[in-house]
């Protein structure tokens, strides 16, 4: 099951995303997509969709029936730098699904709803 994550602090978000495109790090990208997950997790609590974002970290979010056990009915993957994008509201999630830079399989994984969850700084 994935990690709970928590929010990380609003000072070294804003840090994080004042830093765009190739001026990002890892440590950057890690920090943003745990922090976005976890918001994510807490604005569409439940356990349907499983929302991976490697190698950083993945968690179960959005209502529904609770996945338990093997490979997840509904999974959600992206890159670090695609999922930072959707969450900020920098790029729309049907172009990021549309363009391929997100791949959703399974009911509810459209997460249009619960976008952007934050704004760039």
């Amino acid at each position: 099951m994935p990690a709970r994550l928590r929010p990380a602090d609003p000072a070294a978000v804003a840090d994080a995303l004042s830093r765009d495109g190739e001026e990002r790090t890892d440590v950057d990208r890690r920090l943003l997509a745990k922090h976005f997950l976890a918001l994510l997790a807490q604005r569409a609590p439940g356990a349907s969709v499983e929302v991976r974002v490697p190698p950083f970290s993945a968690v179960q979010a959005v209502p529904g029936v609770r996945h338990t056990r093997g490979t997840p009915p509904a999974v959600v993957e992206t890159d670090a730098d695609t999922w930072i994008a959707v969450a900020t509201g920098a790029l729309t999630w049907a172009d990021a699904v549309g363009s391929g830079r997100v791949r959703a399989s399974g009911e509810r994984t459209d997460l249009t709803p619960y976008l952007p969850l934050g704004s760039p700084a």
